[in-house]
């Protein structure tokens, strides 16, 4: 159950989101900045919470990108001046990758509250939905239009596309709680409504953690040390620990998870997951899904074989103490600082499974095992990576999520913040700092498909970006000596041509092209402004010479396209060389 404290961080995060993102998108208009800055607080947590809860319930992860998809009125009259109606929808998130069309539909409280969400607020939503499955987009405009067109376009495409509405307050709900109504509507639109209360919301941000510590005690068969080598002092273990043990080394009270030697288990009942001891694994966690629900069955209807069929967790201490205790019957081990780096999915449902009855505790999690093994590293930052990345490489993480946890990601990440700049490596990640507002933000991944322009390869920095993290990491991150000096620099060039296309308004804008444009400027060593008209020459040039007609972004992904641009640069040096000897 969340608290009145997770409401407060709530607020002051989502304000500080819409303070980032006012800061980066309107740097250079210093009349719109301001009068955005002077917002009441509650006006900017309430649009603020907006691109939070999309950032961690969509793949998006850039504040502006994010901004785009949000079509909630107010949000786009007080930002962008435009006051289209957004017939009931807040935002459309629109994923072609997994064929997924995220609807949102937002309830922002300025004060604390425990309840049900409103069904009267999530059913004005059938007004977006009506519109478009009657074929009558009359009276649309701006973006509810752009998204509306994009998904009938879908819905009478042969691809089987899933629709879910998210339902998304801060106010504390039942997250498992659908009214009739809302069920009907659900059947109705064959869609998946999701409510998002403000425990699931407070379980999904990622906010840094203070050291978390606990005691276990264990029978000394449960238990296998190692080291590396004979001489080493520094030992790790392998232990089987009952999930009861689990939740207390990993609950929210302090006090339980010191006390090893708790007799009364019935007292956790009333714990739920300290989510600190999560910050440093690479998985989030997946809202209903399907996993968890068979993880929480394997608990109640096969305890006793749950060590056999579960993975496992790693943990790692920044210092591990253990010591013989009861004529060395046990070992007590006492672990400092830790955190969870695989198995956050286990872990959370186990917590969950906990919390739906006050007697599953002593009825089944006491019952079952699980394979727990923790390493001492002392926060070693490269060693903890790849223990990350090796532990969780057997299921299916993203390689974006696998390096996040990288040293050279961690020290760009603090550099960049030297810099004012939010370099959001996990989702939900809110920066080092927490008051003073950023004057950037950039995820991973996207700062990932600027490097790949400054490599000469931005026809694949949105094409092939999944390989960024993959096949040219080490080309990127690893090999690039000066990564560090540069990536302030390069990533204000990447803003600087954002800001410039939305100045020209009469040319289509699009990351693929500001890539282009970031490759351009760094290879002909041009003006913002004339590597933006020479793409668009090239661009025309090039679609004059297709026997088809091809979108213009899509023409930007063929090879055949960047060899032609890369001739016309080419002849313009030639050209300026020749100048140059008269």
């Amino acid at each position: 159950m969340a608290t009145i404290n997770d409401f407060k961080v709530l607020h002051q995060l989502s304000v500080n989101y819409f303070d980032t993102l006012v800061q980066e998108r309107f740097a250079s208009d210093s009349e719109i900045l301001s009068s955005l800055q002077v917002l009441p607080e509650q006006k900017r947590s309430r649009l603020g919470f907006y691109i939070l809860a999309i950032e961690q319930l969509t793949e998006l992860s850039d504040y502006a990108d994010i901004a785009d998809c949000v079509t909630d009125t107010e949000f786009n009259q007080i930002l962008f001046s435009d006051s289209s109606d957004d017939f009931g929808i807040d935002a459309v998130v629109i994923e072609n990758d997994t064929k997924h069309i995220k609807l949102f539909n937002f309830k922002h409280r300025e004060k604390f509250k425990v309840g049900n969400q409103g069904v009267n607020d999530t059913l004005l939503s059938a007004k977006y939905l009506n519109a478009i499955y009657n074929d009558n987009l009359a009276g649309m405009t701006g973006k509810p239009l752009k998204f509306a067109k994009e998904i009938k376009k879908n819905n009478f495409s042969n691809d089987v596309w899933k629709i879910t509405l998210y339902v998304v307050s801060n106010e504390d709900c039942d997250a498992a709680y659908i009214d009739n109504h809302l069920k009907q509507f659900q059947d109705s639109y064959a869609l998946e409504i999701v409510p998002v209360g403000l425990s699931e919301i407070s379980d999904l941000i990622s906010l840094r953690p203070s050291p978390v510590s606990a005691t276990l005690t264990l029978d000394r068969e449960a238990v296998m040390s190692f080291t590396e080598n004979p001489l080493s002092s520094s030992k790790s273990y392998i232990v089987r620990l009952s999930l009861a043990e689990l939740i207390r080394i990993t609950c929210n009270s302090p006090e339980l998870r010191g006390r090893y030697n708790l007799e009364d288990i019935s007292e956790l009942a009333n714990t739920s997951l300290d989510s600190s001891v999560l910050f440093d694994n690479v998985r989030g966690f997946v809202l209903k899904s399907k996993f968890n629900e068979n993880i929480a069955e394997t608990i109640k209807v096969n305890a006793t074989k749950f060590f056999m069929y579960n993975n496992g967790l790693t943990l790692i201490a920044n210092d591990i103490v253990a010591e013989s205790i009861n004529g060395k019957v046990k070992i007590k081990i006492d672990l400092s600082d830790f955190q969870v780096l695989n198995g956050g999915q286990t872990l959370r449902t186990v917590h969950d499974f906990n919390n739906v009855d006050s007697n599953n505790i002593t009825e089944y999690l006491c019952k079952a095992e699980v394979l727990v093994r923790i390493f001492k590293t002392q926060s070693q930052l490269e060693l903890n990576s790849k223990i990350a990345e090796y532990t969780n490489s057997q299921n299916t993480i993203s390689n974006v999520d696998l390096k996040s946890l990288r040293k050279e990601q961690i020290s760009l990440e603090h550099y960049l913040q030297s810099h004012d700049i939010l370099y959001s490596r996990k989702t939900g990640d809110t920066g080092i700092k927490q008051v003073k507002p950023y004057k950037i933000q950039i995820s991973m991944e996207k700062f990932g498909q600027i490097l790949m322009a400054y490599h000469g390869m931005p026809e694949k920095s949105v094409n092939a970006k999944k390989n960024i993290f993959d096949k040219f990491y080490d080309l990127l991150f690893m090999k690039n000596k000066t990564l560090l000096e540069d990536s302030v620099g390069q990533i204000e060039s990447f803003h600087k041509v954002k800001d410039a296309y939305r100045r020209l308004r009469h040319i289509e804008s699009s990351d693929q092209k500001i890539f282009y444009i970031i490759y351009i400027v760094d290879k002909a060593k041009l003006e913002i402004n004339d590597a933006i008209s020479l793409l668009e020459e090239v661009l025309d040039t090039y679609q004059q010479t297709l026997s088809k007609e091809i979108a213009r972004n899509r023409l930007l992904i063929h090879i055949a396209f960047k060899n032609a641009l890369d001739k016309k640069i080419e002849e313009l040096e030639a050209e300026e060389a020749e100048e140059a000897e008269e």
